[in-house]
């Protein structure tokens, strides 16, 4: 890869061996390899038995997952925040798994839509529970440093499986709570039993 490295900086009109070049090549292929290493990871490792049976059948969000990953059409960065939330159905997912389902998916080269279905299916696999939710807002650089040039646009992308799909009160719900915003600091997972209820945040 590292050669390969050295002859687009050719391409690109500059001298791969000044020095603030000689050790581009390397750092790009490490950032590379960083940046798309969702490829090479194994779902059930890393969720690793950490289902749990909870009689618990109310909503568990987890809103505000930072991601970065990078378009597939012209290998720029895009990122935002990825909601989700998922109503168990006998069992729960450790919550530190979520943003590592993120993270797996998003570490590839892709598109937002599809990132999108592929966290929700993901947990409606592993975890088969009632419904699943996600919802991601992104900014691509794609569009902000080249073509249309639109530095303040945000796209945003939802996959809404089970009871969020069939059941629009419960969509909305959902949709209400992500836009709710906790002070900077405060636990941002949220467990809704009753839309009539106060919400409590937890660790």
């Amino acid at each position: 890869m590292q050669e390969i490295i050295r002859r687009l900086l050719s391409e690109l009109g500059e001298n791969p061996g000044r020095d603030g070049l000689r050790e581009t090549p390397r750092r790009v292929e490490q950032s590379l390899r960083f940046l798309t290493s969702g490829y090479s990871v194994d779902l059930d490792r890393l969720i690793n038995d950490a289902l749990f049976t909870v009689e618990y059948n109310e909503m568990v969000i987890v809103r505000d997952i930072d991601f970065y990953s990078m378009c597939e059409h012209h290998m720029l960065p895009f990122f935002g925040k990825c909601h989700l939330a998922y109503i168990p159905d006998g069992k729960v997912i450790g919550l530190s798994k979520l943003p590592r389902i993120v993270d797996a998916f998003a570490r590839r080269l892709q598109v937002q839509e599809r990132l999108t279905s592929q966290i929700a299916q993901t947990i409606e696999e592993k975890v088969a529970p009632l419904g699943v939710a996600v919802v991601v807002e992104a900014t691509h650089l794609c569009m902000a440093m080249r073509g249309v040039e639109k530095q303040n646009s945000v796209t945003v992308t939802s996959a809404m499986r089970g009871v969020f799909h069939g059941d629009a009160r419960t969509r909305s719900e959902f949709l209400e709570l992500i836009r709710h915003r906790t002070a900077v600091g405060e636990p941002r997972t949220l467990l809704a039993a009753d839309p009539s209820r106060e919400l409590q945040p937890t660790e």
